[in-house]
């Protein structure tokens, strides 16, 4: 590619809310990379994650896929593992104040983030570091230095801090550092580029590059991508809503999710999550919206491509010649009762609240007896958290489609 492509092809998926913001970072890139191929130095490029939890969906991984392709065109990547900035919690995309994880939990979860990462990242070519390196060395004297970059109407204009602020609800003044603290993972790594979600633009494009700046250093250049919903199409994937894709699933649970998708939210999982080109992005969705691609192919054709990039070709290939089996052969009915829990979705209390199986004691039996499916796969567990919306089969004949 030469610098404009390589330009195009980075900034696949970002989303500021603001053009000229866009341009800004767009023409800021462009120099950037000119600049590394006139010297030959890489672009250090970094993405923070914290470990609130053991387990990824590929919510988590449009971020990542972003460092891939920095890492194609042969960059330096760094994964950060926020160790320290979890124990604040990282109040950005909240309207309420976040648990903060002890240590021992930050450090557990942190070492099962690099094994998932890796299916994305290229493990030879990536730098893992934990922010408790150079955080947990701060003094007192550094964090007044560092907050007198910002004011109180800054972190006041948030929108989640803005709100909870007007309910009378408590906004803790711990929760002010954190975006102050992923700034200075900025300044201590170098980075010439920091990729992150729309809930990290105040602490990339503001607090990033303002300690960057203060400390005579180049600001980053934000990357910032728009947010994939989940399965329902409306809200940001998250475990706990039960909207979520796991990276830790079978080919089959992954390509089924997807097709649960509604149409409307294809063209965000095309660009956020697929390896496809922009050519073919754009090809995709104009396909669809002239009619020439029904939606039902156009998203079997999505679930095949990303099942594959967290698989491989064969195990996608299988996984939809399982869907078709399984859903398009009528191998289930056209029409079945909806169930809509009002708690966690547990598999055992899901089958009795419904009146699928009379008992708890039937639900054990039955899943003994391999009895029991969700989504065409027998399961084990009785006490199975359902990622929504899932098909729960009983025997051969009895079918529940749980929906938040």
């Amino acid at each position: 590619m030469n610098i404009d492509q390589q330009v195009t092809y980075l900034m696949r998926g970002t989303a500021y809310g603001d053009q000229a913001m866009h341009e800004s970072m767009r023409k800021e890139l462009r120099d950037r990379l000119v600049e590394s191929e006139s010297s030959g130095r890489p672009l250090r490029v970094y993405c923070g994650y914290d470990p609130r939890t053991s387990d990824l969906h590929i919510g988590h991984t449009v971020t990542m896929r972003k460092l891939r392709q920095f890492q194609e065109l042969g960059h330096h990547v760094i994964f950060v593992v926020g160790t320290y900035t979890a124990l604040i919690g990282d109040p950005s995309d909240k309207d309420k104040l976040r648990a903060q994880l002890s240590p021992k939990e930050a450090q557990v979860n942190a070492e099962t983030y690099a094994e998932q990462a890796f299916r994305i990242l290229d493990r030879d070519k990536t730098e893992m570091r934990y922010n408790a390196e150079w955080l947990s060395d701060l003094k007192l004297k550094d964090l007044i230095h560092l907050a007198s970059n910002f004011t109180l109407q800054q972190f006041f204009t948030r929108e989640n801090f803005k709100k909870r602020f007007e309910n009378d609800e408590a906004v803790y003044f711990h929760e002010l550092f954190y975006a102050i603290m992923q700034g200075y993972d900025a300044y201590a790594l170098d980075a010439d580029v920091q990729v992150g979600g729309t809930d990290q633009m105040f602490n990339i494009m503001t607090a990033a590059r303002k300690i960057m700046s203060y400390y005579g250093k180049k600001p980053n250049i934000g990357i910032i991508l728009g947010i994939l919903p989940g399965t329902d199409g409306e809200v940001k994937m998250s475990k706990s809503l039960g909207n979520h894709i796991p990276l830790n699933t079978t080919p089959e649970d992954m390509f089924g999710k997807v097709m649960s998708v509604p149409d409307k939210a294809m063209s965000s999982y095309a660009r956020l999550v697929t390896r496809w080109t922009v050519d073919k992005i754009d090809k995709f969705e104009s396909a669809i919206e002239k009619g020439e691609l029904h939606p039902r192919d156009a998203k079997l054709e999505l679930a095949k491509e990303i099942t594959s990039a967290f698989f491989d070709d064969e195990k996608a290939e299988k996984a939809q010649e399982h869907f078709i089996t399984l859903f398009q052969k009528k191998d289930t009915p056209d029409d079945m009762e909806v169930f809509k829990p009002s708690g966690e979705p547990i598999l055992l209390d899901v089958l009795v609240d419904s009146g699928l199986v009379r008992s708890k004691s039937q639900v054990r039996r039955l899943i003994d007896q391999n009895g029991v499916k969700i989504d065409g796969e027998a399961v084990t567990d009785p006490y199975l958290v359902l990622s929504l919306p899932v098909i729960v089969q009983v025997g051969k004949r009895r079918f529940l489609r749980v929906e938040k």
